[in-house]
């Protein structure tokens, strides 16, 4: 169900993802994974940690918690607000995301989920 436009949990929602992303982002140079390669970030969300380019379980354990979290959290921002929203919000977090992880440049988060 849709909550009326609210600029404040609009808000909350931005500094959420932008929190989780910036985890998310990370975590992937921690565990050496190449998240914007294509199929790796479904790779991550099923647990396949062959992606990493170390062994790091733990991280990778929080990486793969992480990319869930994020998906979870988009998925209830656009059955609240709708689509238009998250996707406004979605796009300033990742213009914010990437001029803080240049490695990381492309499509955040990739696409195909």
């Amino acid at each position: 169900m849709r909550e009326p436009f609210d600029l404040t949990s609009a808000a909350r929602a931005m500094t959420s993802l932008d929190d989780i992303d910036t985890e998310i982002a990370r975590l992937a140079l921690l565990c050496q994974v190449q998240l914007l390669d294509p199929g790796v970030i479904d790779r991550v969300v099923r647990n396949d940690a062959s992606v990493c380019g170390t062994n790091n379980p733990v991280a990778f354990a929080k990486l793969h918690g992480m990319v869930a979290l994020h998906f979870g959290v988009r998925d209830s921002m656009a059955d609240a607000h709708g689509q238009a929203l998250t996707s406004c919000v979605e796009k300033q977090v990742i213009d914010r995301l990437q001029a803080r992880f240049p490695t990381l440049a492309g499509q955040w988060p990739p696409a195909g989920r």
